[in-house]
């Protein structure tokens, strides 16, 4: 019987196996640098996410609805107290507002990645407590656009899907645009966004969408987005149209001189329920819907539909 010789054993040399490792690390390395991604907040500084975030806070309604419009609504675990589209929202956490979030329980979700507003507190806290932030508000038409491109960017999206949806937002606009008869174009418009009273002016977003509409806004944009006005002031100005929150009509029908406005004399003074304010004030994807409302209340003639 002839003699069996033994296997050799399989042996790679030494330097051909850390030549190996070496590769893989540098593959495992050049990945996790892909995945990273570096977007400028409003804040104009820059805010690296190290991976694609899964789980998100968000803590400004507009940038809830954006992250939604965007179809990640699945990746957010905790919002503000007023984010409340779409209805899906309503079952996560609330976690605060703007002016008081809630730290703890923002850390306690365990998120990948806050947003928040700019002008909203406990960023700097946040960001101390090992949090990716993203400061993120949008005030005016080129804003949107900005935030959900940037949006799109974290997230990790396609640019098409970021510009499909602005293009869509655009498209809605202008077709509420088109629906304002020739007549009612040119209309002299008071908006007030709160009873202080605080009105938006020309420069604001809700400015910017009366304009396409057609509207002239009483009020100027050299006195800021929002300024808080006096009762004579729009005594003054004389607008044909009001719109207003329905909560906040019953205050300011009393207010001095206000029975001798046009708008009121005419009854062309437009109230909205609170899920349409929500529209109409919030500056982020539901922009189509808000002229919608504006664009309604334009052709609306002496309170008749």
């Amino acid at each position: 019987m002839a003699e069996r010789t033994p296997a050799r054993a399989w042996r790679v040399p030494r330097a051909r196996v850390c030549l190996w490792i070496t590769w893989l690390c540098m593959t495992c390395l050049s990945v996790v640098h892909a995945q990273a991604v570096v977007v400028r907040d409003d804040r104009q500084l820059p805010v690296t996410l190290s991976q694609t975030p899964q789980r998100i806070v968000s803590l400004l309604p507009s940038l809830t609805e954006t992250v939604c419009a965007l179809g990640q609504c699945q990746r957010l675990v905790g919002v503000d107290r007023y984010s409340n589209w779409p209805e899906s929202v309503a079952k996560l956490p609330r976690v605060g507002g703007g002016i008081d979030p809630q730290i703890e329980s923002v850390v306690a979700l365990q998120p990948d990645l806050v947003l928040m507003a700019t002008s909203a507190r406990g960023g700097d806290r946040l960001r101390a407590l090992g949090l990716t932030v993203l400061s993120l508000e949008p005030k005016s038409h080129g804003d949107m656009q900005r935030v959900i491109t940037t949006l799109g960017i974290a997230l990790g999206l396609p640019d098409s899907q970021a510009q499909r949806v602005w293009r869509e937002m655009q498209a809605g606009v202008e077709a509420a645009a088109q629906s304002v008869p020739a007549w009612a174009r040119g209309a002299r418009v008071y908006f007030e966004v709160s009873p202080a009273p605080h009105a938006a002016s020309e420069g604001s977003f809700i400015g910017e969408t009366l304009s396409r509409l057609g509207a002239r806004n009483v009020v100027p944009a050299t006195l800021g987005p929002f300024p808080q006005l006096n009762s004579e002031f729009v005594v003054l100005a004389q607008p044909e149209v009001i719109m207003v929150g329905d909560s906040n009509w019953a205050l300011m029908r009393n207010r001095p001189g206000w029975a001798s406005l046009r708008a009121v004399q005419t009854q062309r003074v437009c109230t909205f329920k609170p899920e349409q304010s929500d529209v109409l004030v919030r500056p982020g994807p539901r922009m189509a819907e808000a002229a919608a409302l504006m664009a309604q209340c334009l052709r609306t003639e002496r309170g008749a539909p």
